[in-house]
């Protein structure tokens, strides 16, 4: 037959519930033999294709996770939220963003409601976990009301963060390897004869910032190089900044540039190279730039952008599965082996090098 029919329809036709109903239609034991023979005939009959809203009826799972982040138009957030959106969706869960605007970025929108403000929405929405990606997460301190905040949240549903452990929080992490690509870049540079590395971008008192800078000075110091703070200028995550902040370290710098430089990411790497432009010098062959986070289109770049593929896809898939596995009661912790990986393009200045 070509008529629709719903799941209350059904039990109606039954004569009972519609939490019977939704039991058969999980294959549940519980249900007795007449029963389940008398649901399945008017199921058989309509055609009768079950919601996942009906099959988490019975175990009171609405599918639906929460993503929370503090910027979508930041391509890292983006892209990782594409990663999760993609493989929750594998799994039959939808996702719904929560874009809290938590950022330094001058153009961001002004919001009156908080972090915790977004927690009781969250849990209003009746979303089976909560997974959360930078905000005051990401910040060197914490305050113990966020953290309680965050543990209240996790009372209530699964939450699991991507980023470092917090103290006394509760929560899941998954973890990234904030250092691996940093060596990494160095090396590189050092391979390619590079004595003196600046590195520009990332906000202060940022964990992600502090991380890559101090494994940048760990790698220099390695070389028997020790880097030279007025090259190490912070600034925020965007073009704009890395473009500030190159500025800066080219005024302050005037006869001794460095002839490398390491950007935060690829936005502002970009950044960078716009104001060596205007300063009337070239990439890379006045001054060579990597980037520690690679960025969808990178490689359209010009220069094309050496970058580290921080491998969004991997950290993405991980973090949705710790998520599952605790709505569905595992608490165990996920093991994650995050390798962030070199890609060499133009930028950094290889080919003509080598």
């Amino acid at each position: 037959m070509s008529k629709k029919i719903t799941i209350t329809e059904i039990a109606e036709k039954s004569g009972v519930s519609v939490s019977t109903v939704s039991r058969v239609l999980n294959n549940s034991p519980s249900v007795s033999p007449a029963k389940r023979e008398r649901i399945q005939r008017i199921i058989d009959e309509y055609n009768y294709t079950p919601s996942i809203f009906a099959r988490g009826m019975i175990n009171h799972k609405t599918k639906n996770i929460g993503v929370m982040l503090p910027d979508i138009t930041n391509p890292y957030f983006a892209s990782f939220f594409l990663q999760v959106e993609h493989f929750a969706l594998s799994n039959m869960y939808a996702t719904i963003l929560f874009n809290t605007m938590f950022t330094k970025n001058p153009r961001k929108y002004e919001t009156p409601l908080s972090e915790t403000d977004y927690f009781k929405i969250i849990l209003e929405k009746q979303v089976d976990g909560v997974l959360i990606l930078g905000g005051q997460i990401d910040k060197e301190e914490v305050s113990p009301s966020f953290v309680e905040a965050l543990n209240e949240l996790h009372r209530n549903v699964p939450v699991v963060i991507v980023g470092s452990r917090i103290e006394g929080c509760d929560c899941l992490f998954i973890e990234r390897n904030s250092k691996q690509g940093i060596t990494s870049l160095v090396h590189h540079f050092k391979a390619l004869g590079h004595k003196d590395i600046g590195f520009v971008g990332g906000e202060p008192g940022i964990r992600i910032t502090s991380a890559r800078i101090d494994a940048f000075r760990q790698s220099m110091r390695a070389f028997g190089n020790e880097p030279l703070e007025r090259h190490i200028v912070m600034s925020d995550y965007y073009a704009p900044d890395g473009y500030q902040a190159m500025k800066q370290l080219l005024e302050q710098n005037p006869g001794q540039l460095p002839t490398a430089v390491i950007a935060i990411n690829d936005m502002v790497a970009l950044g960078a190279i716009r104001a060596m432009k205007d300063a009337g010098l070239s990439c890379p062959e006045d001054i060579a730039i990597a980037s520690c986070d690679q960025f969808l289109q990178s490689d359209y770049s010009i220069p094309r952008l050496t970058s580290v593929d921080q491998h969004n896809e991997y950290l993405g898939r991980m973090a949705v599965l710790q998520l599952i596995s605790a709505i569905n009661g595992s608490m165990e912790s996920v093991s994650v082996d995050h390798m962030p990986q070199l890609i060499i393009r133009e930028s950094c200045g290889s080919t003509a090098r080598l």
